[in-house]
Protein backbone atom coordinates (compact mmCIF):
# COMPACT_ATOMS: atom_id res chain seq x y z
CA UNK A 1 0.00 0.00 0.00
CA UNK A 2 2.90 2.37 0.61
CA UNK A 3 3.61 2.34 -3.12
CA UNK A 4 0.12 3.81 -3.70
CA UNK A 5 0.89 6.61 -1.25
CA UNK A 6 4.22 7.20 -3.00
CA UNK A 7 2.42 7.34 -6.35
CA UNK A 8 -0.15 9.78 -4.97
CA UNK A 9 2.65 11.95 -3.56
CA UNK A 10 4.46 12.04 -6.91
CA UNK A 11 1.52 12.35 -9.32
CA UNK A 12 -1.27 13.82 -7.10
CA UNK A 13 -3.49 11.20 -8.68
CA UNK A 14 -4.75 7.66 -8.25
CA UNK A 15 -7.22 5.61 -10.28
CA UNK A 16 -10.60 4.92 -8.62
CA UNK A 17 -9.70 1.30 -7.89
CA UNK A 18 -6.39 2.40 -6.35
CA UNK A 19 -8.12 4.90 -4.04
CA UNK A 20 -10.61 2.24 -2.99
CA UNK A 21 -7.81 -0.24 -2.29
CA UNK A 22 -5.86 2.31 -0.26
CA UNK A 23 -8.88 3.29 1.87
CA UNK A 24 -10.12 -0.26 2.43
CA UNK A 25 -6.68 -1.55 3.43
CA UNK A 26 -5.67 1.28 5.74
CA UNK A 27 -4.07 0.48 9.09
CA UNK A 28 -2.22 2.50 11.76
CA UNK A 29 1.22 1.96 10.21
CA UNK A 30 0.00 2.99 6.75
CA UNK A 31 -1.77 6.02 8.23
CA UNK A 32 1.45 7.25 9.86
CA UNK A 33 3.27 6.85 6.55
CA UNK A 34 0.53 8.84 4.80
CA UNK A 35 0.51 11.58 7.44
CA UNK A 36 4.29 12.03 7.22
CA UNK A 37 4.02 12.53 3.45
CA UNK A 38 1.03 14.87 3.88
CA UNK A 39 2.86 17.00 6.47
CA UNK A 40 5.84 17.37 4.15
CA UNK A 41 3.60 18.56 1.31
CA UNK A 42 1.68 20.89 3.61
CA UNK A 43 4.92 22.44 4.93
CA UNK A 44 6.24 22.86 1.38
CA UNK A 45 3.11 24.85 0.53
CA UNK A 46 2.21 26.72 3.73
CA UNK A 47 5.06 26.20 6.18
CA UNK A 48 4.07 25.76 9.82
CA UNK A 49 1.35 28.44 9.67
CA UNK A 50 -2.15 27.58 10.82
CA UNK A 51 -4.71 29.98 9.39
CA UNK A 52 -7.61 30.97 11.62
CA UNK A 53 -11.07 31.90 10.37
CA UNK A 54 -13.51 33.67 12.68
CA UNK A 55 -16.82 31.85 12.40
CA UNK A 56 -19.98 33.93 12.88
CA UNK A 57 -23.10 31.73 12.92
CA UNK A 58 -25.56 34.52 12.26
CA UNK A 59 -28.85 32.63 11.79
CA UNK A 60 -30.14 29.16 12.60
CA UNK A 61 -33.34 29.53 10.60
CA UNK A 62 -33.31 27.26 7.54
CA UNK A 63 -35.84 26.53 4.81
CA UNK A 64 -34.30 23.10 4.18
CA UNK A 65 -35.00 19.81 5.90
CA UNK A 66 -31.75 17.86 5.45
CA UNK A 67 -32.04 14.60 7.36
CA UNK A 68 -28.72 14.99 9.25
CA UNK A 69 -28.95 18.61 10.38
CA UNK A 70 -29.98 19.89 13.80
CA UNK A 71 -31.27 23.22 12.44
CA UNK A 72 -33.47 21.54 9.82
CA UNK A 73 -36.86 23.16 9.28
CA UNK A 74 -38.74 20.29 10.96
CA UNK A 75 -36.89 20.57 14.28
CA UNK A 76 -39.55 22.47 16.22
CA UNK A 77 -37.43 22.27 19.39
CA UNK A 78 -34.63 24.38 17.91
CA UNK A 79 -34.50 27.81 19.58
CA UNK A 80 -34.24 30.08 16.56
CA UNK A 81 -32.31 33.35 16.39
CA UNK A 82 -30.99 35.93 13.93
CA UNK A 83 -28.13 38.37 14.48
CA UNK A 84 -28.52 41.99 13.42
CA UNK A 85 -25.94 43.68 11.23
CA UNK A 86 -24.72 45.54 14.32
CA UNK A 87 -24.27 42.28 16.24
CA UNK A 88 -22.34 40.77 13.31
CA UNK A 89 -20.07 43.82 13.17
CA UNK A 90 -19.49 43.57 16.94
CA UNK A 91 -18.33 39.95 16.43
CA UNK A 92 -15.93 41.21 13.74
CA UNK A 93 -14.61 43.95 16.04
CA UNK A 94 -13.85 41.44 18.79
CA UNK A 95 -12.29 39.07 16.26
CA UNK A 96 -10.15 41.74 14.63
CA UNK A 97 -8.61 42.70 17.96
CA UNK A 98 -7.76 39.00 18.50
CA UNK A 99 -5.91 38.75 15.18
CA UNK A 100 -8.62 37.32 12.92
CA UNK A 101 -8.31 38.50 9.33
CA UNK A 102 -11.03 36.29 7.84
CA UNK A 103 -14.67 36.33 8.89
CA UNK A 104 -16.93 33.44 7.90
CA UNK A 105 -20.65 34.26 7.84
CA UNK A 106 -22.43 30.94 8.18
CA UNK A 107 -26.12 30.27 8.49
CA UNK A 108 -29.08 28.26 7.37
CA UNK A 109 -30.83 29.16 4.13
CA UNK A 110 -32.85 31.94 5.73
CA UNK A 111 -35.07 34.03 3.44
CA UNK A 112 -35.13 36.89 5.96
CA UNK A 113 -31.63 37.82 4.81
CA UNK A 114 -32.39 39.11 1.31
CA UNK A 115 -29.61 39.73 -1.18
CA UNK A 116 -29.81 43.42 -0.27
CA UNK A 117 -29.29 42.66 3.44
CA UNK A 118 -26.35 40.32 2.74
CA UNK A 119 -24.76 42.87 0.38
CA UNK A 120 -25.13 45.57 3.05
CA UNK A 121 -23.50 43.34 5.70
CA UNK A 122 -20.60 42.46 3.39
CA UNK A 123 -19.98 46.10 2.45
CA UNK A 124 -20.10 47.16 6.11
CA UNK A 125 -17.51 44.53 7.10
CA UNK A 126 -15.23 45.47 4.19
CA UNK A 127 -15.58 49.17 4.99
CA UNK A 128 -14.60 48.62 8.63
CA UNK A 129 -11.92 45.98 7.94
CA UNK A 130 -10.56 46.44 4.40
CA UNK A 131 -7.60 44.14 5.14
CA UNK A 132 -9.89 41.22 5.99
CA UNK A 133 -11.47 38.53 3.83
CA UNK A 134 -15.19 37.79 3.93
CA UNK A 135 -16.29 34.20 3.47
CA UNK A 136 -19.93 33.20 3.01
CA UNK A 137 -21.47 29.85 3.83
CA UNK A 138 -25.19 30.38 3.25
CA UNK A 139 -26.16 27.63 0.84
CA UNK A 140 -27.57 27.45 -2.66
CA UNK A 141 -28.27 30.79 -4.36
CA UNK A 142 -28.75 31.99 -7.91
CA UNK A 143 -25.82 33.00 -10.12
CA UNK A 144 -27.02 36.61 -9.83
CA UNK A 145 -27.00 36.48 -6.03
CA UNK A 146 -23.49 35.02 -5.94
CA UNK A 147 -22.38 37.73 -8.38
CA UNK A 148 -23.88 40.48 -6.21
CA UNK A 149 -22.18 39.17 -3.07
CA UNK A 150 -18.85 38.94 -4.92
CA UNK A 151 -19.15 42.51 -6.21
CA UNK A 152 -19.95 43.68 -2.68
CA UNK A 153 -16.63 42.27 -1.49
CA UNK A 154 -17.11 38.62 -0.50
CA UNK A 155 -14.07 36.68 -1.68
CA UNK A 156 -14.76 33.13 -0.55
CA UNK A 157 -17.70 30.77 -0.47
CA UNK A 158 -18.06 27.45 1.34
CA UNK A 159 -20.65 25.00 0.05
CA UNK A 160 -20.21 21.39 1.07
CA UNK A 161 -21.40 19.05 -1.66
CA UNK A 162 -22.07 16.31 0.97
CA UNK A 163 -22.02 13.41 -1.50
CA UNK A 164 -21.57 13.48 -5.25
CA UNK A 165 -23.17 10.05 -5.75
CA UNK A 166 -26.79 10.91 -6.64
CA UNK A 167 -28.29 7.94 -4.81
CA UNK A 168 -26.32 8.68 -1.66
CA UNK A 169 -27.24 12.38 -1.85
CA UNK A 170 -30.94 11.47 -2.07
CA UNK A 171 -30.66 9.42 1.13
CA UNK A 172 -29.33 12.45 3.01
CA UNK A 173 -31.68 15.12 1.64
CA UNK A 174 -35.37 15.68 0.89
CA UNK A 175 -36.53 15.36 -2.75
CA UNK A 176 -36.42 19.11 -3.47
CA UNK A 177 -32.61 19.12 -3.17
CA UNK A 178 -30.29 17.57 -5.75
CA UNK A 179 -26.57 17.05 -6.19
CA UNK A 180 -26.88 18.42 -9.73
CA UNK A 181 -28.03 21.79 -8.42
CA UNK A 182 -25.32 21.72 -5.74
CA UNK A 183 -22.61 21.06 -8.33
CA UNK A 184 -24.00 23.81 -10.57
CA UNK A 185 -23.68 26.25 -7.67
CA UNK A 186 -20.06 25.24 -7.04
CA UNK A 187 -19.11 25.71 -10.69
CA UNK A 188 -20.95 29.06 -10.78
CA UNK A 189 -18.96 30.23 -7.77
CA UNK A 190 -15.69 29.25 -9.42
CA UNK A 191 -16.66 31.00 -12.65
CA UNK A 192 -17.47 34.23 -10.81
CA UNK A 193 -14.03 34.21 -9.20
CA UNK A 194 -14.55 33.12 -5.60
CA UNK A 195 -12.13 31.03 -3.61
CA UNK A 196 -14.45 28.03 -3.37
CA UNK A 197 -14.80 25.34 -0.72
CA UNK A 198 -16.62 22.01 -0.96
CA UNK A 199 -16.60 18.97 1.32
CA UNK A 200 -18.34 15.97 2.86
CA UNK A 201 -19.32 14.37 6.15
CA UNK A 202 -17.17 11.29 6.70
CA UNK A 203 -19.19 8.28 7.77
CA UNK A 204 -22.55 9.79 6.90
CA UNK A 205 -25.45 7.30 6.78
CA UNK A 206 -25.33 4.93 3.77
CA UNK A 207 -21.88 6.18 2.71
CA UNK A 208 -19.68 3.45 1.18
CA UNK A 209 -16.03 3.47 0.15
CA UNK A 210 -17.23 3.79 -3.44
CA UNK A 211 -19.13 6.95 -2.46
CA UNK A 212 -15.99 8.38 -0.85
CA UNK A 213 -13.92 7.57 -3.95
CA UNK A 214 -16.47 9.38 -6.13
CA UNK A 215 -16.25 12.37 -3.79
CA UNK A 216 -12.45 12.43 -3.94
CA UNK A 217 -12.52 12.29 -7.73
CA UNK A 218 -15.07 15.12 -7.83
CA UNK A 219 -12.83 17.20 -5.55
CA UNK A 220 -9.94 16.59 -7.91
CA UNK A 221 -12.07 17.62 -10.90
CA UNK A 222 -13.51 20.74 -9.23
CA UNK A 223 -10.06 21.70 -7.92
CA UNK A 224 -11.47 23.89 -5.11
CA UNK A 225 -9.41 26.23 -2.99
CA UNK A 226 -10.68 24.75 0.26
CA UNK A 227 -12.11 21.38 1.29
CA UNK A 228 -13.96 20.93 4.57
CA UNK A 229 -14.41 17.37 5.78
CA UNK A 230 -15.41 16.24 9.23
CA UNK A 231 -16.96 13.17 10.80
CA UNK A 232 -20.73 12.80 10.68
CA UNK A 233 -22.12 13.32 14.19
CA UNK A 234 -25.82 12.55 14.77
CA UNK A 235 -28.27 15.05 16.21
CA UNK A 236 -30.99 13.69 18.49
CA UNK A 237 -33.81 15.57 16.72
CA UNK A 238 -33.16 14.26 13.19
CA UNK A 239 -34.10 11.07 11.30
CA UNK A 240 -30.47 9.95 11.71
CA UNK A 241 -30.45 10.25 15.50
CA UNK A 242 -29.67 6.55 15.95
CA UNK A 243 -27.01 6.25 13.25
CA UNK A 244 -23.39 5.73 14.26
CA UNK A 245 -21.02 8.68 14.07
CA UNK A 246 -18.17 8.81 11.58
CA UNK A 247 -14.73 7.96 12.90
CA UNK A 248 -11.72 10.09 13.70
CA UNK A 249 -9.49 7.45 12.09
CA UNK A 250 -11.12 7.54 8.62
CA UNK A 251 -11.47 11.34 8.67
CA UNK A 252 -7.75 11.77 9.36
CA UNK A 253 -6.83 9.26 6.66
CA UNK A 254 -8.92 11.17 4.11
CA UNK A 255 -7.34 14.48 5.17
CA UNK A 256 -3.95 12.96 4.33
CA UNK A 257 -5.17 11.71 0.93
CA UNK A 258 -6.71 15.09 0.07
CA UNK A 259 -3.50 16.92 0.97
CA UNK A 260 -1.56 14.71 -1.46
CA UNK A 261 -4.21 14.96 -4.21
CA UNK A 262 -4.46 18.76 -3.97
CA UNK A 263 -1.17 19.95 -2.41
CA UNK A 264 -2.07 23.64 -2.10
CA UNK A 265 -5.66 23.24 -0.91
CA UNK A 266 -6.75 24.99 2.29
CA UNK A 267 -7.77 22.15 4.57
CA UNK A 268 -9.49 22.76 7.92
CA UNK A 269 -9.18 20.64 11.02
CA UNK A 270 -12.88 21.01 11.79
CA UNK A 271 -14.81 21.60 14.99
CA UNK A 272 -16.44 18.20 14.46
CA UNK A 273 -12.98 16.58 14.70
CA UNK A 274 -12.44 18.33 18.02
CA UNK A 275 -15.88 17.19 19.14
CA UNK A 276 -15.23 13.47 18.68
CA UNK A 277 -11.70 13.54 20.16
CA UNK A 278 -10.10 15.92 22.71
CA UNK A 279 -7.06 16.38 20.42
CA UNK A 280 -9.02 16.04 17.18
CA UNK A 281 -7.95 19.36 15.71
CA UNK A 282 -4.29 18.82 16.55
CA UNK A 283 -4.44 15.38 14.94
CA UNK A 284 -6.07 16.98 11.90
CA UNK A 285 -3.18 19.43 11.55
CA UNK A 286 -0.70 16.55 11.88
CA UNK A 287 -2.59 14.69 9.13
CA UNK A 288 -2.08 17.57 6.67
CA UNK A 289 -4.66 20.24 7.56
CA UNK A 290 -3.70 23.92 7.87
CA UNK A 291 -6.85 25.84 8.88
CA UNK A 292 -8.95 26.06 12.06
CA UNK A 293 -12.22 27.95 12.46
CA UNK A 294 -12.85 29.18 16.02
CA UNK A 295 -16.25 30.60 16.88
CA UNK A 296 -16.75 34.37 17.12
CA UNK A 297 -20.51 34.17 17.58
CA UNK A 298 -21.87 35.67 20.81
CA UNK A 299 -21.60 32.94 23.50
CA UNK A 300 -25.31 33.37 24.30
CA UNK A 301 -26.36 31.98 20.91
CA UNK A 302 -23.69 29.35 20.24
CA UNK A 303 -25.54 26.49 21.85
CA UNK A 304 -28.50 27.27 19.57
CA UNK A 305 -26.48 26.65 16.39
CA UNK A 306 -26.22 22.91 16.86
CA UNK A 307 -25.89 21.07 13.57
CA UNK A 308 -24.99 17.98 15.62
CA UNK A 309 -24.94 16.97 19.29
CA UNK A 310 -22.20 17.81 21.85
CA UNK A 311 -20.50 20.48 19.74
CA UNK A 312 -17.39 21.85 21.48
CA UNK A 313 -16.69 25.47 22.46
CA UNK A 314 -20.34 26.49 22.73
CA UNK A 315 -19.64 28.60 25.82
CA UNK A 316 -16.10 29.91 25.43
CA UNK A 317 -15.45 33.58 24.98
CA UNK A 318 -13.68 34.26 21.68
CA UNK A 319 -10.50 35.40 23.46
CA UNK A 320 -10.33 32.23 25.56
CA UNK A 321 -10.90 30.09 22.49
CA UNK A 322 -8.17 31.94 20.54
CA UNK A 323 -5.67 31.67 23.38
CA UNK A 324 -6.42 27.98 23.93
CA UNK A 325 -6.07 27.28 20.20
CA UNK A 326 -2.72 29.06 20.03
CA UNK A 327 -1.34 26.90 22.85
CA UNK A 328 -2.73 23.74 21.23
CA UNK A 329 -1.05 24.50 17.90
CA UNK A 330 2.25 25.44 19.54
CA UNK A 331 2.21 22.14 21.44
CA UNK A 332 2.55 20.27 18.12
CA UNK A 333 5.11 22.60 16.53
CA UNK A 334 2.80 24.89 14.53
CA UNK A 335 1.76 28.51 15.04
CA UNK A 336 -1.38 30.55 14.47
CA UNK A 337 -0.81 33.14 11.74
CA UNK A 338 -2.33 36.62 11.83
CA UNK A 339 -3.14 36.61 8.14
CA UNK A 340 -6.03 36.43 5.67
CA UNK A 341 -4.67 32.99 4.80
CA UNK A 342 -5.51 33.06 1.11
CA UNK A 343 -5.06 30.11 -1.20
CA UNK A 344 -1.62 30.24 -2.83
CA UNK A 345 -3.10 31.03 -6.24
CA UNK A 346 -4.65 34.24 -4.84
CA UNK A 347 -1.58 35.61 -3.08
Amino acid sequence: MKELIDKLTTTNNLAPEELKKLIDNRNPELAEYLFAKARTVRIENYGYDVYIRGLIEFTNYCRNDCYYCGIRKSNVEAERYRLTKEEILECCAIGYDLGFRTFVLQGGEDGYYTDEKIVDIIRSIKRNYPDCAVTLSIGEKSYESYQAFFEAGAERYLLRHEGVNAEHYRKLHPPNLSIYKRKECLYNLKEIGYQVGCGIMVGSPYQTTDCIVEDLLFMKELNPHMIGIGPFIPHHKTPFADHAAGTLELTLFLLGIIRLMLPSVLLPATTALGTIHPQGRELGILAGANVVMPNLSPPSIREKYLLYDNKICTGDEAAECRSCLEKRMESIGYHVAVSRGDHKSFV
